[in-house]
């Protein structure tokens, strides 16, 4: 997705603020179950409400002085895009982190606890995001790589920017790495821990510092201390 598509669709979007609301009461609750309120009474006086907090609530005050108390969990308000839809996913998603809709997830990806892939991201087929990284707006990200905790991947939609960051193939970026907008990353290098990468680096290198700068190339000895775990991604088919 380009910037003027994502801008579009969050401009458009309806925004929303889903809630579950548990509310006790005396006699009939009057709550007309729609498309944007799901009405389930449980009995004994009491009704879960799962929808938007705005309906809910003109539910709840029209009961009036018949509500004994209610309670209402909500982790949003006006809310332009929903969480990605997961059941879909071929890879293993832990819980904690958060897809935003519009993200491509590759066969077999790995995203870890706390990590967070906004929208118009592309995660390539076997790749780890890690504990705690940002993967930004429109990043794209090969195939093969894995993302170290805490690690950001610089969005690019405000302000609006032609040039996402790239990651191309079996690249591995270290922990609390930053990678900034506009930079790609060459196929098979690694950028070290903490590092700041603010120009493009190329295939198979090492860059480390804050700017980041080539080190070294790739070499056996890398290799064997960046290997990714093939039995991290298998899945039970």
């Amino acid at each position: 997705m380009d910037y003027q598509e994502i801008r579009d669709l969050i401009s458009n979007a309806r925004k929303r603020t889903p809630v579950t609301v548990h509310v006790r009461h005396d006699g009939e609750l009057e709550a007309p179950a729609g498309e944007d309120l799901m009405v389930f009474p449980t009995g004994a006086g009491t009704t879960v409400l799962i929808g938007e907090w705005d309906i809910a609530r003109t539910v709840i005050r029209g009961a009036g002085s018949r509500v004994s108390y209610f309670h209402v969990d909500n982790d949003r308000r006006n809310s332009a895009i929903p969480l990605l839809d997961l059941r879909g996913v071929n890879a293993r998603i832990e819980p904690g982190s958060f897809i935003r809709e519009k993200v491509e997830i590759g066969d077999r990806v790995i995203v870890m606890m706390g990590a967070v892939i906004n929208i118009g991201a592309v995660i390539g087929a076997g790749t780890m995001i890690d504990m705690n990284a940002v993967v930004g707006a429109r990043a794209l990200v090969g195939s093969d790589c894995h993302i170290g905790a805490g690690a950001v991947l610089a969005g690019v939609l405000e302000p609006p920017s032609a040039a996402p960051v790239v990651i191309e193939d079996e690249v591995l970026v270290g922990a609390n790495a930053v990678v900034l907008e506009g930079c790609t990353v060459g196929r098979g290098s690694v950028v070290a821990a903490g590092a700041v990468v603010t120009e493009d680096v190329p295939a198979n290198v090492v860059v480390a510092g804050q700017p980041a700068r080539k080190i070294k190339d790739v070499d056996a000895s890398t290799r064997d201390k960046t290997g990714l775990l093939k039995e991290l991604r298998r899945l039970n088919d």
